[in-house]
């Protein structure tokens, strides 16, 4: 039994019997769709990032960095994008991260798989598509971001770029943190639950306006509306949907939502997952960021690389998932 049938039954019975809605009108189509995934989104993220922050508060930044500052070659890479898994830092800590790592010895390609990995493949990302999708999808999103996220840093190491960084992160300093004392168990749990409150605190209104568009989107838009210009019959579907997606501005909470009903309403899963790494992993604001790190150059190349990546990634989800 699904485990959220009660709150599909809740969710009936709010629109139809409560509000009044027909269940064949296009608004009540759109209510029932946000009352129902509404609380079933929150819920997930609550109890998932619960037992995501405890692996985390194994991987504080000054041990992440310490960790890649001896890591060399094709090895750092995986490292490197599997710990940007587990330690899912914001946008707004890329900057000094980078400055950190760079400065501690990291080599710039191994530090370009930890600022891939880490927007694109984080726990808002795997727990919605665990819900949405099931664990095919979510494995399958998993491994093609790693594998984005490990061969663009290679790439980007053997083109030694290390110019291409503004000098004064070279220049900077920023001396030894010290090991942070071990947290015991009680302080784990602590951690944990201040955690959720701070990530579904600062989600939620995502996760809210994602998902009205996405109801919006699935009791009014047509069904065959999507389908005629990034349907499986457009061979420019992929790359168009990653240009749509790099000017967006949205997280994982705020995408996924709209994933689920362009995929109901015919798009290609490679399409839309393509859409969502674009979003979420190709931000303009990221570019923004960066610039105070990073040179023109280097960061055309770091968007041209992952772009080129995730229109791989998509055509062979295309593929494979028709």
């Amino acid at each position: 039994m699904d485990p959220f049938y009660p709150l599909q039954l809740l969710a009936d019975w709010l629109t139809f019997d409560l509000i009044g809605l027909a269940p064949t009108s296009k608004a009540g189509l759109a209510v029932d769709f946000f009352l129902f995934d509404v609380p079933k989104v929150l819920i997930l993220l609550a109890v998932v990032i619960f037992f995501v922050a405890i692996i985390r508060s194994f991987f504080p930044p000054e041990k992440t960095r310490k960790m890649l500052s001896h890591s060399r070659l094709y090895a750092g890479n995986v490292a490197a994008a599997l710990l940007g898994i587990v330690t899912p830092f914001c946008s707004c800590s890329a900057v000094p991260l980078f400055i950190g790592f760079v400065e501690s010895g990291v080599p710039l390609g191994v530090t370009f798989s930890f600022l891939v990995a880490s927007p694109m493949i984080n726990e808002v990302a795997i727990i919605l598509l665990f819900g949405l999708f099931g664990w095919k999808i979510t494995a399958l999103y998993i491994v093609s971001g790693l594998l984005i996220a490990i061969t663009s840093g290679i790439i980007i190491g053997k083109l030694g770029l290390e110019s291409w960084v503004e000098e004064y992160v070279y220049q900077i300093r920023m001396g030894d943190a010290g090991e942070l004392p071990e947290q015991t168990w009680a302080e784990k749990l602590r951690y944990a639950r201040g955690y959720v409150g701070e990530i579904v605190g600062k989600v939620w209104p995502y996760v809210i306006v994602g998902i009205g568009i996405g109801a919006v989107m699935h009791g009014y838009i047509p069904d065959d509306f999507l389908v005629k210009y990034a349907g499986p019959g457009n061979p420019f579907a992929v790359p168009i949907a990653v240009l749509i997606g790099v000017p967006l501005y949205s997280n994982a909470a705020g995408v996924i939502p709209l994933v689920s009903v362009l995929t109901e309403k015919g798009m290609a899963m490679g399409t839309v997952l393509a859409f969502m790494m674009a979003v979420v992993g190709l931000s303009l604001p990221e570019a923004i960021i960066l610039r105070k790190v990073l040179k023109p150059k280097l960061i055309a190349v770091y968007f041209g690389v992952n772009a080129v990546g995730i229109i791989a990634i998509g055509y062979l989800f295309n593929a494979v998932l028709h």
